[in-house]
């Protein structure tokens, strides 16, 4: 068994530790994360050490070797090139986030929305924030009122299927992310043609460089005017706007997944999710978890424990 040992920056740890939360073990001591793909296992120490252990070790750390690289010998990607300045909140801004990304049940969902300056006080008003911080009924309510509103947006569904497809392909679930993202952006910027946006708010969840490394293994480019913030949707109303009209549509796709599932799937991925899952398989059998979840998550291996039960 090889091992290969890389040193990483702060910004690259966060990306890591994101990027592989859906495959993280428990955590030894002194350790940030310790995750297991592709059989090689990976374990972030404090000390910003991280180390592959595996067969191939290679599979994973050539990914972030050229990470690393990339950040040693570039400086063209700067964070603060993508901050954006907080008079930009006030003006004519396009938002974009996602949600369902931390669900073993449903799809990812990524929605962009398109506000006005003079849209912003009325949208406050009415009480439109991060979704997060609402239930699902607020949630339609504030969704239905956004439609009513004939705000611009564009919503991007990534079903359980294509998911599955293209995470044993090799694709990081802060690829689709991305590319989710840059889908959404781009719709709306032809929707809305001829107007162009003041700014493009994506909230963060990857730092700029490996979003922008993530198109260029696409081929695409990323929008003129686009800044990266953490927790943007109560920074900027579009991104809000964006982050509730997301959250509606996965809440609609979890309903109807639930139909077809003939119970209630509970959001999440705690342990009613393994119970959930384990009933399911009973009732329609283990190829059935390739429509209705995100197979690579551990909720996956501990369906046959709940089945021994």
């Amino acid at each position: 068994m090889g091992h290969i040992i890389l040193h990483v920056s702060d910004d690259t740890l966060k990306d890591m530790t994101n990027d592989y939360q859906p495959y993280q073990t428990k955590t030894p001591q002194h350790a940030v994360f310790q995750a297991k793909k592709n059989g090689v296992t990976i374990t972030a120490y404090r000390s910003k050490k991280v180390m592959f252990q595996g067969q191939n070790p290679e599979l994973e750390a050539d990914r972030w070797q050229s990470t690393k690289t990339q950040a040693s010998t570039k400086k063209t990607v700067n964070q603060h090139d993508y901050m954006p300045d907080e008079s930009l909140y006030g003006q004519n801004t396009i938002g974009s986030d996602e949600t369902g990304t931390g669900d073993y049940f449903g799809p990812m969902t990524v929605c962009s929305c398109y506000v006005t300056k003079d849209q912003i006080a009325l949208l406050k008003e009415l009480g439109v924030k991060d979704s997060k911080n609402l239930n699902d009924e607020t949630i339609q309510t504030l969704a239905k009122t956004i439609l009513q509103l004939e705000i611009p947006y564009s919503l991007v569904i990534l079903h359980n299927e294509k998911y599955n497809r293209l995470q044993k392909k090799g694709w990081s679930q802060g690829k689709m992310k991305t590319m989710l993202h840059h889908t959404a952006i781009t719709k709306l910027l032809k929707k809305i043609t001829p107007i162009k946006p003041d700014g493009i708010i994506i909230d963060q969840f990857a730092t700029p460089n490996v979003y922008i490394k993530h198109l260029q293994s696409e081929r695409k480019t990323l929008p003129v005017g686009t800044y990266f913030v953490t927790k943007a949707e109560s920074h900027a109303i579009s991104v809000a706007c964006a982050s509730i009209l997301a959250r509606y549509s996965f809440v609609k796709e979890m309903d109807k997944l639930s139909k077809k599932a003939g119970f209630t799937l509970p959001k999440g991925a705690s342990s009613k999710v393994d119970q959930a899952a384990s009933y399911l398989v009973k009732k329609q059998g283990y190829d059935s978890l390739n429509h209705f979840a995100k197979t690579h998550f551990k909720n996956t291996e501990k369906i046959a424990a709940y089945l021994r039960k």
